[in-house]
């Protein structure tokens, strides 16, 4: 099995240009950057900024392959809130990180931002998706236009009440329908799912833009009990050609650590080494 490695960039809390060498260093193939780690809002990144982080990739032998985490900052932000005002600066800015990912390099967007896609108390399930689907709708074209991909992420109901599955995943796609919204995989949201990770995977691998290793506890590869030999063989199985990004949320006992557990894990359970 032959997959490219990546690592989510909020692992290192040093500034991206040194979070980049730090990557590099461990081993990985690509960076998937979270927006906040270059500024609270990438608006304020300037293009001669952006020419020089992705200068720093190539010159260290990265690629970047995106985004993720997109609305933890600016404050304020929200896809499903029936405050029309509120949503279209969503939408702006979900666009303006669509130029960002572009000017990098990148590819993918993931979109995860639990808390700001929430339904609020209340509201209506079906309104919420619908206003969800008008606002991504003009994301999904400016994607388009920069060859860059939004990816939806289902995520637990743990958290999230927006999103949970799959096949919701797939609704909402299906009903923005543009090339530039898709969809994502994540071993600990699929832990939570009816089929399990591998049963998941087999069943939508294919159709999938990237994918999110980790321990269903949040625990980087190799730090918890998870075979990922079976994930990666179901991945590869099902015809997945995209990148294998690890995602933690537990930097314990330290990133340089998390990091190296995590590639050596995804390597030796690909047959890599």
């Amino acid at each position: 099995m032959a997959f490219k490695y990546a690592l989510c960039s909020e692992v290192f809390s040093t500034p991206l240009s040194e979070t980049i060498t730090q990557i590099a260093m461990a081993g990985f193939d690509g960076i998937e950057i979270a927006p906040f780690n270059a500024a609270d809002s990438v608006e304020e990144v300037s293009a001669d900024q952006r020419s020089e982080l992705r200068r720093q990739a190539e010159d260290a032998g990265l690629e970047i392959v995106g985004l993720h985490w997109l609305l933890v900052s600016p404050p304020g932000l929200h896809l499903t809130t029936d405050d029309s005002s509120v949503r279209a600066r969503t939408t702006s800015y979900l666009q303006a990180l669509a130029r960002f990912c572009s000017d990098l390099g990148g590819k993918v967007m993931i979109f995860g931002s639990p808390k700001q896609r929430n339904l609020g108390d209340g509201q209506d399930p079906r309104s919420g998706f619908d206003r969800a689907a008008e606002a991504l709708k003009e994301v999904g074209q400016t994607c388009e236009d920069l060859g860059v991909q939004l990816l939806l992420e289902a995520l637990s109901p743990a958290e999230t009440n927006f999103l949970q599955t799959i096949e919701q995943v797939l609704e909402l796609r299906d009903a923005i329908d543009s090339s530039g919204i898709g969809y994502m995989l994540d071993c600990k949201a699929m832990s939570s799912m009816p089929e399990g990770i591998e049963g998941t995977i087999l069943r939508h691998g294919k159709g999938a833009g990237h994918f999110h290793a980790n321990e269903p506890d949040g625990k980087g590869p190799g730090m918890g009990e998870l075979d990922f030999t079976p994930i990666l063989s179901s991945l590869a199985e099902s015809g997945y050609d995209g990148w294998v990004s690890t995602e933690p949320f537990d930097y314990k006992p330290d990133p340089a650590t998390v990091a190296t557990a995590a590639l050596q894990t995804l390597r030796k359970a690909a047959g890599a080494e």
